[in-house]
């Protein structure tokens, strides 16, 4: 397998009036396709940041940043969306769900917006929310979904593009205990079922357990919490 994520010298500074905050300081971090890497942090401790520059939401200060053929830290606005639309799936911590829109629809949409036609989109959105165990919930809007399913909802949405990097920020911080553990074991299977590669941050020392490879951001900078990435296979620093 080859190396889908590859990024060197990442530096991300916020400079405002009265002072000069640098959250990511000379990070390089690598992964190999159909793995998942979990990198836990303290609020603001630079996570979501790193993870929304991996994704094409946030831009560098410095550093590159590839993943598969795409060099997102280069791309222009309309290489972004392309990268967003055809290489990504992305679950918020927020489902964010269109609430005039039933589940299957919510499923459906980015597919068919990417191109998909419709009769295909719908059949993945079928596959996908039955997956999920939603396949009784999917003409129901949001506002008559549990917090937990609305979540499944946006780990079935993640995936009907065929993306090939799923990533997670804090997929269930917004969720009580029970839904918590089910949405975290639902993304790493659907994930190793669908061979996805998973990069998926969080604060929650239980969800990160669940990951192949475990790193810790602090003070701008990346320590390994498992030995392979200390022996750098398949991810190093």
């Amino acid at each position: 397998m080859s190396e889908l994520i590859s990024i060197t010298g990442l530096e991300k500074t916020y400079v405002s009036k009265s002072e000069k905050l640098t959250v990511l300081k000379d990070l390089d971090f690598k992964l190999i396709e159909g793995h998942s890497a979990v990198i836990i942090g303290e609020s603001g401790s630079g996570k979501s940041t790193f993870l929304n520059i991996l994704g094409g939401l946030d831009s560098a200060t410095a550093g590159i940043v590839q993943a598969g053929p795409y060099v997102v830290s280069e791309l222009d606005e309309d290489g972004l969306a392309a990268y967003r639309s055809h290489f990504l799936g992305f679950v918020f911590q927020f489902h964010y769900l269109l609430k005039n829109f039933t589940a299957l629809e919510n499923v459906f949409l980015p597919a068919y917006m990417a191109g998909v036609s419709r009769r295909a989109a719908m059949e993945k959105a079928s596959l996908l929310l039955s997956d999920v165990g939603l396949s009784s919930r999917m003409d129901h809007l949001p506002s008559e979904l549990s917090g937990g399913e609305r979540q499944r909802v946006a780990v079935a949405r993640s995936l009907v593009n065929d993306p090939e990097l799923i990533l997670a920020d804090e997929p269930t911080g917004n969720l009580d205990p029970a839904n918590a553990a089910l949405i975290g074991d639902m993304l790493f299977s659907m994930a190793e079922r669908y061979r996805k590669t998973l990069v998926l941050v969080t604060h929650d020392r239980t969800l990160a357990e669940k990951g192949e490879f475990l790193y810790n951001i602090r003070d701008g900078h990346f320590t390994c919490d498992r030995t392979p990435c200390r022996e750098q296979e398949p991810g190093t620093l």
